[in-house]
């Protein structure tokens, strides 16, 4: 197990940190959810599991990331967004402007609050709406992809419609966010041609950045050096790469975005569902990269990145059944139960490998606990 020094952990006097890093937060489920018998073959729907959300260790997960230096994604495919609905996400964005999160936060805006929009007008003004209750909140929208663009089989003038629209009827700041179809099949062929470049470059002043999970580092590479141009920047989704890809070049200017100043160069900046597993070891990485321990930092984010590729492991999908172990073996929660019981994706083999490999990157706070876990796991006993 990687030690850290416990006051290199605690935020105090470092210098203004390098890159902006949001962690996709996921939901805890209370221990009598066990019982329902939602599978994601067959899913219970939104208002049946927010029955059975806790609320209080939901947003208790959300503080303990932000003490760690990291602003919140709330809402986004690690929350299970598509599966919990927006009445859920809804509570949950407000609960994270009214905590006054230190680092602010972020939020996907979508359209499931209305079940099946006719055309692009509708799918954009839902869209709108939702962001607007975003920066109402607080938060800085990020607007999700849209399935229905592919089930309609929709061409890139038809992209530059929909994200056409949303941007006139928002005020900004707003994040575009180009998720693969690893993460959600009904997603394959998003953003046909050249229509991601063109939406990005429709409204730089306002579309502040992208989120980009599609786990191919060569074409975020691409992207952000094209985006640098703009003083757009990438939030990396990469859990497979991402350490590399926030190292990059050196900071060339600074800028101010989202009501904070930021760092420019050829790298990328973060929102990853990995950091809400690693965020003890991660938060004291970007530490030390701001200041200037470049070494020790590559060390510890190379550790984090091992974990990320086996969590984020195909089926990628499956990846939220390890965030929340992970959180249960730390003590965080008291099952790692998930909505529609994605944690019964993964074998045993799978999350006794996610558990190793989280204490050689130092997540663990007491190893003598997380071995007790450990047993019950491997014995049967917990309620998951």
């Amino acid at each position: 197990m990687l030690a850290y020094d416990e006051r290199a952990l605690r935020a105090g006097s470092e210098p203004p940190p390098l890159r902006v890093a949001f962690a996709a937060a996921h939901v805890v489920m209370r221990p009598e959810y066990a019982a329902l018998p939602h599978s994601p073959e067959r899913p219970g729907s939104p208002a049946e599991i927010a029955e059975h959300v806790d609320l209080e260790a939901t947003l208790a997960l959300r503080r303990r990331l932000d003490a760690h230096g990291f602003g919140i994604a709330e809402a986004m495919d690690t929350a299970q967004r598509f599966e919990v609905g927006w009445p859920l996400a809804s509570r949950l964005i407000t609960a994270c402007g009214e905590a006054r999160l230190a680092h602010g936060f972020v939020a996907g805006a979508g359209a499931d609050h209305v079940p099946l929009p006719r055309d692009a007008a509708a799918l954009a003004d839902a869209v709108a709406e939702q962001c607007t209750i975003i920066a109402g909140a607080g938060g800085v929208p990020v607007i999700l992809p849209m399935p229905q663009l592919v089930a309609w089989g929709a061409g890139a003038l038809d992209y530059l419609d929909v994200y056409g629209r949303i941007v006139e009827a928002t005020k900004g700041p707003l994040l575009v966010h180009w998720l693969g179809p690893m993460f959600l099949a009904s997603l394959k062929g998003y953003f046909p041609g050249e229509s991601f470049d063109r939406v990005m470059g429709m409204a730089p002043t306002r579309i502040v950045g992208c989120k980009l999970s599609l786990l191919d580092e060569a074409l975020e590479l691409r992207v952000r050096r094209r985006l640098l141009q703009r003083g757009q920047i990438v939030l990396t989704g990469d859990d497979f790469h991402f350490g590399s890809l926030m190292f990059g070049g050196p900071v060339q200017r600074r800028i101010p975005w989202c009501g904070r100043v930021v760092a420019l160069g050829d790298f990328s900046h973060a929102l990853l569902g990995i950091l809400d597993g690693c965020a003890r070891p991660a938060g004291l990485a970007l530490r030390l990269l701001a200041g200037g321990d470049d070494e020790r930092a590559r060390e510890i984010l190379s550790r984090c990145e091992a974990l990320g590729r086996h969590v984020f492991s195909p089926p990628t999908s499956q990846y939220k059944a390890g965030l929340a172990l992970i959180a249960w073996l730390d003590g965080w929660q008291d099952t790692f139960l998930l909505p529609n019981h994605v944690e019964r994706t993964r074998s045993l083999d799978h999350q006794l490998r996610t558990a190793e490999l989280a204490a050689e990157a130092g997540v663990f706070r007491d190893a003598k606990f997380t071995a007790g876990r450990l047993r019950e796991l491997v014995a049967g006993l917990s309620t998951a």
